[in-house]
């Protein structure tokens, strides 16, 4: 997948990964660059430097999806590149009394933002790519989908959903030409990632916004599923696998100290 010359969408591109994704397709020389995120202000801010374009965009709302999809053609063309990348870190409790929470509310909107969101630009998206003869999806995850996200028992359920979606995606429409990756970093330095409590998630070091991007143009050149910027995650994935009681008891012991540590 190249973006030379090609029309890219990225939700929550006013900010952190989203941000440095867009100015990173802009300079691979994307004919346009469109900027979708909640937040107005910041969306014009990114396209006012790259000769984009914004939109407001919740993109747990199904609307809001349709909308930039059906606009962004209308307007630049056809989509060959969308960017379901927005997301949020709500739901963090460093010391996990219950699992279950106490509420419904971070569960639903991180079910929306999450996994909704790649579910709403698929169903539209994916009728167009058919019937011209394919396109692509970069479903920005976590390593939360793989592994899991000590602390969160609702980030780390929804990333996991998400990537179950997009293993779905990509193997119901490879004959259709459509091409599927997904984007499963660790800690990277954004606004989000300092929102949160300190944990597991930035054991291996915080990577900055402009990495990432730059490793997202190189996993969509090559057009590999999953995309690692902390590669070590592939080995991570496999101890994992190997033993998965052994796993979960290290997990638990990372859980044990972050009490010891928010609990005082």
């Amino acid at each position: 997948m190249q973006v030379t010359g090609k029309v890219v969408v990225v939700t929550g591109g006013g900010n952190g990964i989203g941000r440095a994704m867009c100015e990173a397709f802009h300079r691979a020389g994307a004919a346009k660059v469109v900027v979708a995120d909640i937040d107005p202000n910041a969306a014009r801010a990114v396209a006012g430097g790259i000769d984009g374009a914004a939109f407001k965009c919740d993109v747990g709302k199904e609307k809001d999806v349709s909308h930039v999809i059906e606009e962004t053609e209308h307007q630049f063309g056809p989509i060959a590149l969308f960017c379901s990348n927005a997301g949020i870190g709500g739901g963090f409790d460093p010391l996990s009394l219950n699992a279950g929470g106490n509420s419904d509310e971070p569960w639903q909107r991180s079910w929306a933002i999450h996994v909704m969101a790649h579910v709403y630009a698929a169903r539209h998206l994916v009728p167009r790519y058919k019937a011209r003869g394919g396109g692509y999806f970069l479903n920005t995850i976590s390593a939360a989908g793989l592994l899991s996200q000590v602390g969160s028992p609702a980030y780390s359920t929804t990333k996991h959903a998400a990537v179950g979606f997009a293993e779905n995606l990509a193997i119901s429409h490879k004959a259709d030409n459509i091409g599927v990756s997904i984007l499963c970093p660790q800690g990277v330095d954004t606004n989000m990632l300092r929102s949160i409590p300190k944990g597991p998630q930035s054991g291996d070091g915080d990577l900055s916004p402009e990495q990432v991007a730059r490793d997202v143009l190189a996993g969509l050149e090559q057009e590999t599923f999953v995309i690692l910027p902390h590669p070590q995650v592939l080995g991570y994935m496999r101890r994992k696998t190997e033993d998965y009681d052994r796993w979960i008891s290290g997990m638990a012991r990372i859980q044990e100290k972050m009490r010891e540590t928010y609990g005082k």
